[in-house]
């Protein structure tokens, strides 16, 4: 029988270990700069910050994607990504088109108080 790796990167890697990682490569004041998040900033300890960011989903996240990075080489010692992940909370959402056009000369809507002119 054969075992396919799994498709999921953080497959078999505990928040406790990618945090770790993290911390002893770079550092808390490091974390806190592209993280903003208090438990990296104010008396900072892995205990703290594990209980944060498994309640945190969107926090969670941008931690990972910091590991991610770091793990594949992206991301360099002086915290500068040289191909940048797009984390969750970096994600520009699109607004929904307002339709501008006018009714056909002809319409009941020529007539209705909200579309006439001032």
């Amino acid at each position: 029988m054969t075992t396919t790796p799994p498709k999921d990167p953080l497959h078999g890697i505990t928040l406790e270990a990618l945090l770790t990682t993290l911390v002893d490569n770079f550092g808390w004041p490091a974390l806190a700069s592209q993280v903003n998040i208090n438990c990296f900033k104010s008396d900072p300890s892995i205990k703290s910050s594990l209980k944060f960011l498994r309640r945190t989903p969107w926090a969670r996240k941008e931690v990972e994607t910091l590991y991610l990075d770091f793990v594949e080489g992206h991301l360099r010692p002086d915290m500068t990504r040289s191909k940048r992940r797009t984390p969750l909370s970096a994600e520009k959402v699109q607004k929904p088109k307002v339709s501008t056009a006018k009714p056909a000369a002809d319409s009941p809507w020529n007539n209705h108080p909200l579309t006439k002119k001032s």
